[in-house]
């Protein structure tokens, strides 16, 4: 149910401008060069259920589903430990697109809305996110043909909590897809003492995948 083309040398302009927003022209050094590993476009077939992702790996489960479908295109960086995710203005209209970081490293995770502008960061979620060795080895058996996932949707809520100003202390990556705009701290809804399920919040929807599965991240402003 996934299809995966790939470009070591990144042939196509429009794919690697995609990707290589992520590190400004103008701020490229010798760290910079690490952008220049592999990039898998990835074309993931899902079904649209009602999960529920946890950090305990609960899930829970509402039928009925349909399929839909989420292209991005991901660069893996085995040695840095990181993973670079670009996901495209989608074909559905309730979610938006979105540049990702997962920083093992420095364990945390940042979003990009591209229809924002904004910047938003939250502690890595391991429990739902492959580590990069991992998912290079998924994303090149897919593209082998010898692994081929019938994926699902998760979902995950997070709140925004507090403005951040110092964007230089969350490594290089995320420095480089969030210098320059503003840039939020997340907190996992299901953690925040107090917060009723039915309050109603401002909220996107962004969609994603970097594992067996496509998590729908919903980000909300109090």
């Amino acid at each position: 149910m996934v299809k995966v083309s790939f470009n070591s040398a990144l042939a196509h302009k429009d794919e690697k401008k995609d990707v290589e927003t992520l590190i400004p022209e103008d701020d490229k050094d010798p760290e910079a060069a690490l952008v220049e590993g592999r990039v898998f476009v990835c074309g993931v077939k899902y079904r649209e259920e009602d999960y529920m992702a946890r950090e305990d790996d609960d899930i829970l489960v509402n039928l009925p589903y349909q399929m839909r479908k989420l292209e991005e295109s991901v660069r893996v960086l085995e040695k840095e430990q990181v993973a670079l995710i670009n996901v495209p203005v989608p074909e559905f209209q309730d979610t938006d697109p979105a540049e990702i970081i997962h920083d093992f490293q420095r364990r945390l995770t940042a979003y990009l809305d591209l229809n924002l502008n904004k910047c938003y960061v939250i502690p890595l979620n391991t429990s739902v996110v492959m580590p990069p060795k991992d998912l290079l080895e998924l994303l090149e058996n897919i593209k082998m043909g010898s692994y081929l996932p019938q994926s699902y949707l998760l979902h995950e809520e997070m709140v925004v909590t507090e403005r951040l100003h110092h964007v230089d202390q969350l490594g290089f990556f995320i420095f480089n897809l969030c210098r320059g705009k503003d840039t939020f701290k997340l907190q996992r809804r299901d953690r925040i003492l107090g917060m009723q399920k039915r309050e109603a919040l401002n909220c996107f929807k962004i969609r994603h995948f970097e594992s067996h599965h496509v998590m729908e991240t919903s980000i909300c402003e109090l």
